[in-house]
């Protein structure tokens, strides 16, 4: 048994998923896999169903229809979670722009305190291999917006590489989380930080994708510039008080 599932959302990742997932299985710390895909056309799910007969009982599929954005995938595999006994989740990426290497540096920042852990790009500088400028500029300055708006101190504020404690996702109310797209880290972020847990940033280098396509998109980028104005003003009306 693991008390660690890993969550990756998948559309159209032939390329990655088979070494993804061999990667994760390949570590010291025993870890679950949990792919959540929507629909992809290429195949991906085929792959993973044919790899579940050599990872019986430690890799686990749930499809669903059509690209229903990352956030509402996650959200899925938390509530999967929350049904069985991990006391810690993570999201990471399928295209290993995040190191499978550093779950365990993950779960240890929450085994020793942090109730969520995040893999931070900007904690030591800039860590970013193989991103045009322009992105990385982009993504450094959405996490000093988000600091100015929101008054977190998160310095890689949108990072999806993370780890939580079991009770972050029992506190916050996943129902509420209004999100879909990068805007949904973020707002995942705010919340555990508005009801008073204990959120850590643990240096990471991020390699952008070798393989595969990017799901960023300006539609994605507008729903985080638009949604962070929107998030801090509606939490002056809503109480952070946990229920545990």
């Amino acid at each position: 048994m693991s008390d660690s599932l890993v969550i990756i959302p998948t559309y159209n990742e032939k390329e990655n998923i088979e070494k993804i997932i061999r990667k994760v299985f390949s570590l010291t710390q025993p870890f679950h896999v949990l792919i959540i895909d929507d629909g992809s056309p290429d195949g991906t799910a085929d792959i993973v169903k044919s790899l579940q007969v050599e990872y019986p009982g430690h890799l686990f599929i749930e499809e669903r229809a059509g690209k229903q954005g990352l956030g509402t995938a996650y959200i899925y595999g938390f509530n999967w979670a929350l049904q069985r006994d991990y006391a810690y989740i993570f999201e990471m990426d399928a295209d290993f722009s995040h190191n499978p290497d550093d779950l365990a540096r993950l779960r240890e920042a929450c085994i020793n305190g942090a109730d969520l852990a995040i893999g931070s790009r900007y904690v030591k500088g800039v860590n970013v291999v193989n991103w045009p400028m322009g992105r990385v500029l982009m993504s450094y300055f959405a996490s000093m917006y988000v600091r100015f708006i929101t008054r977190i101190t998160i310095q890689d504020a949108t990072a999806g590489f993370k780890c939580y404690r079991r009770i972050v996702l029992e506190t916050i109310p996943l129902d509420k989380i209004r999100f879909v797209g990068y805007a949904f880290q973020i707002e995942m972020k705010f919340t555990a930080i508005k009801f008073g847990f204990n959120v850590v940033e643990v240096p990471i280098i991020f390699t952008d994708r070798t393989e595969g396509t990017s799901k960023m998109s300006t539609r994605i980028f507008r729903e985080a510039f638009l949604g962070v104005i929107q998030m801090k003003v509606s939490s002056w009306f809503r109480n952070y008080k946990k229920v545990h």
